[in-house]
């Protein structure tokens, strides 16, 4: 059928062809990475990187060959989480990931820089191609799940990861707070924009279990998980409660000791 026929130009259909279709790029030759999960939310402060390293250690205990891929450029968190001090290495055939003691493997700008509190004063190319590096030029071997932890917001990083990365889904990350439902829309919205299947949410500071009669408080309101799933069709939901042992082993770095039955529901997200 000819286009012009219809009012409309070639050109501008082929526009929004390859905005719909972007173009993805390969990963290092020594890569077999099967599954590669986003851990987006709509702002800072929500547990992003806490649920992203939950999600890795679920997956490590249950056999799985996992990685974290910390696209948080600016802020990178993860590896002080882990105990990860030494700085990667490489050769000429690219940059190794640093693993965890259970063998989770790791790639952050801190494990790069000379000094992990060294800050990061780059525009936002810079750190777009930056993050398209941790995907080209790693050497991640042979991967059964990779989490990705993003910036928070919709900026650069974010369109880059979903524009050039082969994702199979993200997970969105909220607390409680009604000003966060209304930003967890937006990375909803986005994803549903960019073809991007969103596999679940997570309500992180949703409760806190009160240590002398076990009822679960609601620190910062009823919680929304349930009701926002509902609104958005997504059948998996999870709820990680604030705890002090929790933040105490992020502050250790051992995070991988973490234990509680909030990581089953985490677990099906995934499974």
């Amino acid at each position: 059928m000819n286009s012009e026929h219809n009012g409309e130009n070639p050109s501008t259909n082929t526009q929004h062809e390859n905005r719909a279709k972007p173009q993805k790029i390969a990963t290092h030759q020594l890569n077999n990475i099967k599954k590669v999960i986003g851990v987006v939310s709509g702002k800072g402060g929500v547990g992003k990187s806490l649920v992203t390293s939950l999600l890795a250690i679920i997956a490590n205990r249950d056999g799985y060959q996992t990685a974290i891929f910390d696209a948080d450029i600016t802020g990178p968190s993860i590896p002080r989480s882990f105990g990860l001090h030494e700085g990667a290495s490489g050769n000429k055939s690219g940059i190794f990931p640093v693993e965890t003691a259970n063998g989770i493997r790791v790639m952050s700008l801190n494990l790069l820089t000379e000094n992990e509190t060294d800050p990061v004063l780059w525009r936002g190319p810079i750190v777009a191609n930056a993050v398209q590096q941790f995907w080209t030029d790693v050497i991640w071997g042979d991967i059964d799940y990779m989490f990705i932890d993003m910036p928070p917001g919709t900026g650069d990083v974010a369109l880059t990861v979903f524009q050039s990365l082969p994702l199979d889904g993200i997970i969105v990350v909220t607390s409680p707070q009604e000003l966060v439902a209304m930003i967890v829309e937006k990375a909803i919205n986005m994803a549903k924009v960019m073809n991007i299947p969103v596999l679940g949410i997570v309500e992180n500071m949703s409760y806190m279990v009160c240590p002398h009669c076990q009822e679960k408080l609601t620190i910062f309101g009823p919680s929304k998980v349930a009701e926002s799933a509902k609104k958005y069709q997504i059948e998996r939901f999870a709820r990680i409660p604030i705890d002090s042992a929790i933040s105490t082993l992020v502050d250790q770095g051992s995070i991988e000791d973490v234990q509680g039955e909030f990581l089953d529901d985490l677990r099906k997200i995934i499974n």
